[in-house]
């Protein structure tokens, strides 16, 4: 698809939607970490839409708010929990707020994750803020929704990992190791939660649009705009990045009953990144794309 991107802007560069599946979640309750924006916004909204009610989290409390009044002005039951996952305290609080207004807890995505990445120049403070907002909080937001889990007689959970889990990145000790961990935590609570009917998956993207892949871009100038925006397509098996809403779609998946007979699974959702060889996509691609601009 050829986009005019020199023009685009925050408003004009989402253009995908999926249509819900009515009440799917319908009496289901929800916790989306880091749900204030980008992946986890999609996710809390895509699960309000097929009827759940869902707490999600967020560390800036201006921009939590921001979107719970967007969805409540859409008719959605939510609530907004500020603060740092870093602390257990506050893992201990989103659980117990969530149980308390709405009685139960059916699912949880774990999503909020300090992107820090840091190479040979890594600090003590740089790992510790990467592994306990990272796949530490995973954990123990796991640990303690699992018994709630357990008193509806199962439950799902999906923990966002990515494609990073899986490959060698310049300057990318931190975020790199901390993702490859959440992939394996979820195959081995998968295995320890089964017998209490609990499924535990995860999801991997690969590049897409959000605060962080997206930071600076509105302030460059059309032309280095133009060129960013086509680099990045141009290391895509699909010519093109993601959308929040399409990892929303593989996550809403994996927590519905349609994957009911699987847990312990990853789920990319990469455009086919992680299947490219070093030759990347054919040169015939890229010469098409140059002569159609022509």
């Amino acid at each position: 698809m050829n986009r005019d991107y020199r023009s685009m802007t925050q408003d004009t560069l989402f253009i995908r939607s999926r249509k819900p599946f009515p009440d799917r979640f319908a009496g289901k309750v929800a916790i989306v970490t880091g749900g204030s924006t980008g992946i986890g916004k999609s996710i809390a909204e895509e699960l309000c839409r097929e009827g759940a009610r869902v707490s999600f989290t967020g560390r800036t409390a201006s921009t939590g708010q921001e979107t719970e009044e967007e969805f409540r002005k859409a008719g959605y039951d939510v609530m907004f929990i500020q603060g740092d996952m870093i602390k257990e305290e506050f893992c201990q609080e989103i659980v117990d707020r969530t149980v308390k207004k709405w009685g139960k807890i059916n699912y949880l995505v774990n999503n909020a994750f300090r992107f820090i990445d840091k190479g040979r120049d890594a600090t003590e403070e740089d790992w510790y803020n990467v592994l306990f907002t990272g796949p530490v909080a995973y954990a123990r937001m796991i640990q303690k929704c699992a018994p709630h889990m357990k008193k509806q007689g199962g439950g799902a959970v999906v923990n966002i990992s990515s494609v990073s889990a899986h490959i060698a990145q310049p300057d990318r000790w931190t975020y790199n190791s901390a993702k490859g961990a959440v992939h394996m935590l979820t195959k081995c609570a998968a295995i320890d939660l089964a017998p209490d009917n609990i499924r535990v998956n995860d999801v991997s993207p690969g590049t897409i649009w959000t605060r962080e892949t997206l930071r600076g871009v509105w302030e460059a100038s059309p032309d280095a705009r133009e060129a960013f925006f086509k680099e990045l397509n141009r290391r895509q098996m699909m010519q093109r990045c993601g959308e929040p809403v399409e990892t929303a779609g593989a996550v809403l998946y994996l927590l519905s009953d349609d994957a009911s007979f699987t847990t312990g699974h990853e789920l990319m959702v990469d455009g086919g990144y992680i299947n490219m060889g070093p030759q990347g996509i054919k040169e015939t691609a890229l010469i098409q794309d140059a002569e159609s601009k022509k």
